[in-house]
């Protein structure tokens, strides 16, 4: 390969990985433009420019080791605290109205890839990655772009799409609660004299010790190694005589299902001791982002432009359904307008981006619920995801 950095220049190109999550982190959070861009972008298009100018190389071990081990360290971290008791305890209802939203995501994307059956390559694939995506956020998205090993051209084009329409749906989520009509017909929970705040940062600083690192990783690692051997044995041993013991096998032979089930377990039965440790979020979120490093280094831009247009239009369709069918859902059984929006946007962005809007809205008494129900987004956007994908797969 005719880089300046060679594939096998191991030190050179961790050095590169490590460094640019980190620019990609520190203006996301610095500056409101880089903010609006997100840092998974910057993330992703840095790695696609050096490697399309040949600055690193686009195929390399250090990238496998991300692929292999990074990623699968980095969604137990994410799981940490998904204390299934203490999210059905305290989200309130708005864990049924959660549900909603999320049957909103399968329907888009299942009626979005008959559409695009014939225009997008791996549309199965690309469904089940995004029923995953817009159920959990991008936490998801990473689960099940391994799960699924969708070839990293299509890959890309789907992610820069997908924060495309994310950026706009935002957008419009804010503006929606300021329409009469919507107000109108959906009415409010929150007080609308305490709107407009104005918001805090999700990622304020936390005590840390060495002991929570040593949790965390230790946590971290062991449920990965135990995933990969009990998936890898389901895979052996349950047959794939005909489509449906087919998908039986996909599911229950896959990593990232079996890891979200044990950690799901693993942070309900020990609550009370995971409770107290801190930093897996933000250890996890760094590891992922160098995962968005990694997915940019083999991208074309040329094949990107090529498949992009299609999966824009195949993410806004999705995204269009998930909000007709919560809202229409919603009018149906008198939900409010603030907590149907803060449930799609949990679903579509994750409980990050659902806090954020709750805060800046000022819908005080609605950020507690919302954080959990787009935790438990973690855990079902992934059985989702491969659900969906492997029955489209089968119909395709």
């Amino acid at each position: 390969m005719n880089s300046l950095i060679s594939p096998d220049n191991t030190w050179a190109l961790w050095t590169f990985i490590i460094v640019w999550a980190a620019v990609s982190i520190v203006l996301e959070q610095k500056y409101k433009w880089a903010s609006k861009v997100t840092g998974a972008i910057i993330a992703l298009l840095g790695a696609i420019i050096l490697a399309n100018i040949k600055i690193i190389p686009t195929a390399s071990p250090v990238y496998d080791s991300v692929w292999n081990y990074v990623v699968p360290m980095a969604i137990p971290l994410l799981l940490m605290k998904a204390d299934l008791r203490k999210i059905y305890r305290e989200s309130g209802r708005m864990f049924g109205v959660f549900h909603i939203s999320a049957l909103g995501t399968c329907i888009g994307t299942f009626v979005s890839a008959l559409v695009f059956s014939s225009l997008i390559p791996y549309v199965d694939r690309i469904a089940g990655m995004m029923t995953g995506s817009y159920i959990g956020g991008g936490v998801n998205f990473v689960a099940m772009t391994a799960a699924f090993g969708t070839p990293e051209n299509i890959t890309n084009a789907t992610i820069v799409a997908d924060n495309l329409v994310m950026a706009v749906y935002f957008f419009i989520g804010m503006t929606i609660p300021t329409i009469a009509f919507f107000r109108k017909n959906w009415g409010m929970l929150s007080d609308e004299s305490a709107e407009n705040e104005g918001s805090a940062g999700y990622w304020t600083k936390k005590e840390i010790s060495l002991k929570d690192i040593a949790v965390n990783m230790a946590v971290a690692v062991s449920v990965a190694c135990a995933s990969s051997l009990i998936a890898g044995y389901f895979a052996e041993v349950i047959p794939t005589t005909n489509a449906f013991m087919k998908i039986i096998n996909s599911m229950f032979g896959n990593m990232y299902l079996i890891m979200t089930t044990i950690m799901v377990i693993v942070a309900t039965v020990f609550s009370k001791q995971l409770e107290s440790i801190n930093g897996g979020e933000e250890i996890g979120t760094f590891l992922i982002y160098l995962f968005f490093v990694v997915l940019g280094v083999p991208a074309s831009i040329e094949e990107i432009i090529k498949n992009g247009v299609f999966i824009l239009m195949f993410c806004i369709l999705v995204v269009l359904i998930n909000l007709a069918v919560t809202l229409g859902i919603g009018k149906i059984f008198r939900l409010k307008l603030d907590e149907l929006l803060l449930a799609s946007n949990a679903c579509i962005g994750g409980p990050t981006t659902a806090v954020a809007m709750a805060i800046a809205k000022g819908w005080k008494t609605l950020i507690v619920p919302v954080m959990l129900s787009g935790i438990w987004g973690y855990i079902l956007g992934n059985y989702a995801g491969i659900i969906v994908g492997n029955l489209l797969g089968t119909i395709l």
